[in-house]
């Protein structure tokens, strides 16, 4: 059995790196269906020391970033007749870790006159 793999390359010719998010615990959402995408939250990076942070609604979880010991490949599998082939979406090197407790985010309240 043979097994057809093909590489999609961005514009500069190089196959795209992705990161996984861990997260310690549970999220929960409301309202979440099992059919469409979901917006969890939003990864930002400091300048200065280059370390991440996810927003989740009113909360902010500080985290770090590692290196994978071993990279994984994200496929996606192509039926074409009788024929199957993988195509590589992206490399997969390094995980975003948040072992962290998340900190609420407070707001300014404005006061009364």
């Amino acid at each position: 059995m043979q097994i057809y793999v093909e590489c999609e390359r961005d514009g500069e010719g190089k196959v795209p790196e992705w990161a996984t998010v861990e997260l310690q615990g549970l999220v929960q959402m409301k309202g979440e269906g099992p059919d469409e995408a979901t917006v969890v939250g939003d990864v930002h990076y400091y300048s200065k020391n280059r370390h991440p942070v996810l927003v989740l609604g009113h909360h902010v979880l500080n985290g770090k970033e590692q290196k994978l010991e071993q990279p994984m490949a994200v496929l996606e599998k192509i039926v074409v007749g009788n024929e199957t082939k993988y195509k590589v979406k992206a490399i997969v090197k390094k995980k975003l870790l948040f072992k962290s407790r998340p900190k609420p985010i407070i707001s300014n309240v404005a006061e009364r006159v």
